[in-house]
């Protein structure tokens, strides 16, 4: 950390150790515009502004957000912070990135939810010796029907013995 003229500034260096990025990725931020450095020389130097950006852009793209997103939110923090238009796009923002991460979880759960009974159906073969028995991958249901659907699988299953 530097001091300057009363202004805390920071090199490539120290922002890319503080939030663990590489100092290629904080040049791309740049190339983006969404950072922007003075220079002396070769060297950057960055101010409280450009470190409150990056912890910005970091912060938004561990939550998922576009860098598109980012640019949003950062230029949102830096508006008036009681301007109605500028925080109501900020939640329905961060209501879309909710709904999508939702969904995904969504669909984890159905995929470990599958993956646990062709488990428990090629537990059932192995232990009960069944020749000629097939693993038979479940669809995609509500959980409710999980129930119906395992003794299904059961009965697949001792059909094909």
């Amino acid at each position: 950390m530097s001091e300057q003229a009363d202004e805390q500034t920071y090199s490539i260096a120290e922002l890319s150790s503080e939030f663990g990025v590489t100092a290629r990725a904080i040049r791309f931020y740049e190339d983006k515009g969404l950072l922007m450095p003075r220079r002396e020389g070769q060297r950057r130097i960055y101010t409280e502004r450009d470190r409150v950006r990056l912890l910005l852009i970091v912060r938004g793209k561990r939550l998922g957000f576009s860098l598109g997103e980012c640019q949003d939110i950062i230029d949102m923090y830096g508006a008036e912070p009681t301007e109605g238009a500028q925080l109501r796009r900020l939640i329905e923002t961060i209501r879309q990135r909710r709904r999508s991460l939702l969904d995904r979880m969504e669909d984890m759960r159905l995929t470990l939810d599958e993956l646990d009974q062709v488990e428990a159906q090629a537990r059932r073969i192995l232990e009960g010796g069944v020749r000629g028995a097939s693993i038979t991958p479940a669809k995609s249901r509500p959980p409710a029907e999980s129930d119906e659907a395992e003794r299904g699988a059961r009965a697949r299953l001792t059909s094909n013995s």
